[in-house]
């Protein structure tokens, strides 16, 4: 059965489909069997390896409704590997037509579980928000990663985030746990920076990945190109960070 995580923070901009797309792509790179979902309307990790998702007949919106087999709607990438259950145009609605479905909460965790079996991992892109889909990305999930961008108000979305966490522990997944929290944007010598690290090491010492990600022109670029960081700059800083984070994710495994 495939290791399922989630990687969510309700903010944007703190590089979780970056992290989504990278790490599948580090750990196809090192013979794993990876699927990633594009749970968010924005359709960034589906088009940052290159996929078109306006010419998309069929993607993880239509897994959700039951009305295409999940197995019909993944595509492949082009990288062995690695393939994506994409997000449509179609997804934007999804949080009000699921309100009155049933199940509506389990929708994703009943669309992946016939697929599950084909990958070692299934890494879930989450919208930046704590609505209905992210909720559903969190029952599918064994394992939560949380990206949090070095900024001023880091903890603060840090708390609330784990709350809802907590919550959905609580009353739908009793077996879900927070894998880590892993610092993106990381800048070397600024005091902010810094100060970050400092205060969520300070609070979470036991969930907080000791590799940093950092703020890199190559990073940002990538996904322009359709493509992960280790085909558009292997060697670089960013590249480096995130084979050491897959690395750490899947010896976090073999260690539990």
């Amino acid at each position: 059965m495939a290791r399922k995580i989630s990687i969510v923070n309700q903010k944007g901009g703190v590089g979780k489909t970056t992290t989504a797309v990278n790490v599948g792509a580090a750990l196809a790179d090192h013979g794993h069997r990876v699927l990633i979902v594009d749970l968010d309307p924005q359709a960034n990790a589906t088009s940052g390896f290159g996929i078109d998702y306006r010419q998309i007949p069929h993607g993880v919106y239509e897994a959700l409704a039951g009305s295409v087999p999940t197995v019909d709607a993944i595509r492949e990438t082009g990288r062995d590997g690695i393939h994506v259950l994409p997000a449509t145009p179609n997804l934007a609605g999804a949080t009000v037509e699921l309100v009155t479905v049933e199940r509506r909460e389990w929708r994703l965790a009943d669309a992946i579980a016939p697929v599950a079996d084909r990958y070692d991992y299934i890494l879930i892109d989450c919208p930046p928000s704590l609505g209905l889909l992210t909720v559903n990305a969190l029952t599918a999930a064994d394992e939560v990663l949380i990206p949090v961008q070095c900024e001023y108000f880091a903890l603060e979305g840090l708390g609330q985030l784990l709350e809802t966490i907590e919550l959905v522990k609580q009353n739908l997944k009793t077996e879900l746990r927070v894998l880590g929290v892993v610092l993106t944007m990381f800048e070397e010598g600024s005091q902010l920076t810094q100060a970050v690290f400092d205060d969520v090491y300070r609070n979470l010492p036991h969930r907080m990945f000791r590799v940093v990600i950092p703020r890199h022109i190559k990073l940002a670029e990538a996904p322009s190109f359709g493509r992960s960081i280790f085909e558009h700059s292997r060697d670089s800083s960013g590249a480096r960070a995130y084979r050491r984070l897959a690395r750490d994710i899947h010896l976090k495994q073999e260690r539990a």
